[in-house]
């Protein structure tokens, strides 16, 4: 894949790299849990794709499998950390598979039903949709380092869907997402593509 060629109000979305939660279908919400080797090797290939992409702005989630995503990407040194970007709170659910949770709760989805003790949908679709104003009042392309459901909800919200559809987004660790626009519409250029 060569270096991304983007509109000035294009928006990369990249979710963080591997770590065992990921691998294992864990929810990691606020668990500050590192990358593995293959999420750190992952982090680095994107460098090349990046750093040439004169981003005005990247926002980047606190949490360090995010930051650290950023930084093997070559963006440490302009990382703006925003606390809305953190993953969405799964309170009780907090490193349980889905498997796990729907065997106490049978269809439990966490775009729908949220988490007790946690978030529900509408809860992080107010952080994502102040994340989406600042990326608006930008002057040029910008780059979102942060998480599987939240970045799910992240486009939903994009293109004027209701928080619960981020449902219908898969997303793997380490891939490239680009949020665009199309007769001034907000609209998706490309989602879950893999590096390689």
């Amino acid at each position: 894949m060569n270096a991304l060629q983007l509109q000035p109000a294009d928006v990369v979305l990249v979710r963080h790299g591997e770590t065992t939660w990921s691998r294992s279908g864990q929810h990691t919400g606020a668990t500050d849990i590192p990358l593995t080797p293959q999420g750190e090797e992952a982090a680095r290939r994107l460098a090349p794709l990046l750093t040439p992409v004169p981003f005005a702005t990247v926002l980047c989630s606190p949490l360090q499998r995010a930051r650290r995503t950023a930084e093997l990407a070559g963006f440490a040194d302009r990382l703006v950390l925003d606390g809305d970007l953190v993953e969405w709170n799964y309170g009780a659910y907090e490193g349980l598979t889905t498997v796990e949770i729907q065997a106490r709760v049978p269809g439990w989805l966490v775009f729908r039903d949220g988490c007790p003790d946690g978030e529900v949908p509408a809860q992080v679709g107010e952080r994502v949709d102040r994340v989406i104003a600042r990326l608006r009042s930008g002057d040029g392309p910008a780059l979102v380092f942060a998480h599987g459901h939240l970045l799910r909800v992240l486009l939903a919200r994009w293109i004027d869907l209701p928080p619960s559809e981020g449902r219908r987004f898969l997303l793997d660790t380490a891939t490239l997402n680009v949020l665009s626009h199309y007769g001034g519409s907000p609209a998706l250029r490309c989602w879950n593509a893999p590096l390689d």
